[in-house]
C-alpha cells in the first residue's frame, strides 16, 4: 500500500482542504488523510467569518488584561481549566511575553495581508457555480454595552486604521438603525465593512468533493499513528488504514499536530482551545449583518435559514466534553445584545479545539530538520478566515514557487530559538 512520489496531506480541516485542493492545481499527486471524517473538527461549526478587520493576534495587550480577569471563571470568555501542565505553564509565559504594543504592530499588517488575500479568493471560490457555501459579503458589526468597552473598541478600529482597515463608528441610535433588534442597552459599536462570512461545512465539504473530482485521494477515518524519518527527511506515515512514504508531507493537524509530530523533535507550542457554537432555527427577528459582541465575545452569524451563535476560548487540553454553563454562558451573552432570543430552536450544539500559538500567529512553512515536511497550523480563531491563503502558500512552497507573502515571521523554528 506505500505510495511514492505524492504530496500527504495530514488534516482533512480547512487548512488540509485547501492545500490538498491548491496543490493538485498545481499539478501534483496528492493523499489527503484525516482520522474522521473531513470537516469533523474545528471547520465544521466555527462562526464562519472573514475577518480583515482581525488582524490584531491574539497575543495582545488587551487580551493579556481581560485573560487576567477572566480566566478562572468558568462562564467568562476566557477560561483556564486549573491544572499543573508545563507546556501549558510554558506557553502561558510566552503568551505574555508576546502581548505588548511592539509585536501586535509587527503582526497586523501580516495578518492584513494575509486576510485580504484569502478573501480575494473566497471570492473567487463564490464565483463558481459548482461550489455554493454561503459566502456573503456584508461586513462585521462590533457592539458593546459599556463605555469602557466602545472605547476599547474605537482604539482597535483606529489602530486597525493606521494600516488601512476602513470601519465606522456609530452610536446606539447607528447601530439599531443598521439592526433593530439590537437592545437600548447596547451603547454603540463599529462597522467593518470589508469583512465577509459564509458556511464553513459548507466550503470544506465542497471543497473537498471537487478536489476528489481532481484526483485528490481522500482518505477519511485514517488515524497517524506515528511520522518516521530517516535523517533529514520523513521516509513513512503508519497509519491505521496502512503505511504512506511520501515525497513531501503537509502537516496540518490542527490542535493535535504537536502530538502528530510528538517523535519528530519540533517545537510546536500549540495549546488547544476549545470553542463552542450554538445554531438553531432562524428567529422572526434576525441579525441580518454578523456581529461580535463585545463584552461577551459571542459571534453572531446569519446562515439562511439558521443562525449560529459562538463563543469562548477555554484552554482544557485535548478536551472534548460539553459544558453546559460556557453553552449558557453564551445563549445569555447574546441576549443581553439581541432582542428575538428568548426561546430558540435549537439545531446543535457543537464543540471544537482550535489551534493557538502563544505569539498568534499561524506556524506556516518547511521546517530546517526535515527537508520534506511542511507545518500549517497554529490559526486559532482565524483559521477558516486564512484556510485558502494558507492553501496556496503552501503548494508554493511545495512547488518550490517564492511565496506571494513574506513568511518568515511564521517560521517553524521560530520558538525553538527562544529556548
Amino acid at each position: 500500500m506505500a505510495k511514492r512520489d505524492t504530496v500527504l496531506v495530514i488534516g482533512g480541516g480547512v487548512i488540509g482542504v485547501c492545500s490538498a485542493w491548491y496543490l493538485a492545481e498545481q499539478g501534483r499527486e496528492v493523499v489527503l488523510l484525516d482520522k474522521g471524517e473531513l470537516c469533523s473538527g474545528a471547520s465544521y461549526g466555527n462562526a464562519g467569518f472573514i475577518l480583515p478587520s482581525h488582524s490584531v493576534p491574539l497575543a495582545s495587550p488587551g487580551a493579556l488584561g481581560s485573560g487576567l480577569r477572566w480566566m478562572f471563571d468558568p462562564e467568562s470568555p476566557f477560561y483556564i481549566k486549573p491544572r499543573m501542565n508545563l507546556e501549558l505553564l510554558s506557553w502561558l509565559w510566552r503568551f505574555t511575553r508576546s502581548c505588548n504594543e511592539s509585536s501586535v504592530r509587527r503582526a497586523v499588517p501580516l495578518l492584513r495581508d494575509l486576510q485580504r488575500a484569502s478573501l480575494r479568493l473566497y471570492e473567487g471560490f463564490a464565483a463558481r457555480a459548482e461550489l455554493a457555501f454561503g459566502f456573503e459579503r456584508k461586513g462585521m458589526l462590533m457592539l458593546y454595552r459599556t463605555p469602557q468597552g466602545y472605547e476599547g473598541g474605537i482604539r482597535e478600529a483606529r489602530l486597525l486604521g493606521e494600516y488601512g482597515i476602513e470601519f465606522r463608528t456609530l452610536d446606539n441610535s447607528g447601530v439599531r438603525e443598521m439592526e433593530p433588534q439590537i437592545l437600548p442597552e447596547v451603547v454603540g459599536g463599529v462597522y467593518y465593512a470589508e469583512d465577509a462570512h459564509l458556511d464553513p461545512r459548507g466550503f470544506v465539504t465542497n471543497l473537498a468533493r471537487l478536489a476528489g473530482e481532481k484526483g485528490v485521494d481522500l482518505r477519511p477515518q485514517t488515524e497517524v499513528l506515528w511520522i518516521e524519518a530517516d535523517g533529514n527527511r520523513i521516509s513513512h506515515v503508519r497509519t491505521t488504514r496502512g503505511d504512506f512514504q511520501p515525497d513531501e508531507v503537509v502537516l496540518a493537524g490542527g490542535a493535535w499536530s504537536p502530538t502528530l509530530a510528538g517523535n519528530l523533535d519540533l517545537s510546536l507550542p500549540i495549546q488547544a482551545a476549545k470553542g463552542y457554537s450554538i445554531t438553531v432555527k432562524r428567529p422572526p427577528l434576525c441579525p441580518t449583518i454578523p456581529m461580535l459582541l463585545g463584552e461577551t465575545r459571542v459571534a453572531v452569524t446569519p446562515l439562511g435559514d439558521r443562525l449560529r451563535l459562538a463563543g469562548t476560548l477555554e484552554l482544557a487540553g485535548l478536551d472534548l466534553s460539553i459544558n453546559r454553563r460556557r453553552v449558557e454562558a453564551i445563549l445569555k451573552g447574546a441576549r443581553a445584545f439581541l432582542g428575538g432570543l428568548v426561546d430558540v430552536d435549537l439545531i446543535e450544539i457543537w464543540r471544537g479545539l482550535r489551534p493557538c500559538t502563544p505569539d498568534g500567529l499561524p506556524i506556516l512553512g518547511r521546517t530546517q530538520r526535515y527537508e520534506n515536511l511542511l507545518v500549517a497550523s497554529g490559526h486559532a480563531m482565524i483559521g477558516q478566515s486564512l484556510g485558502p491563503i494558507t492553501g496556496k502558500l503552501i503548494s508554493q512552497i511545495v512547488c518550490r514557487q517564492e511565496p506571494e507573502v513574506d513568511l518568515t515571521p511564521l517560521r517553524v523554528e521560530r520558538f525553538a530559538q527562544e529556548q
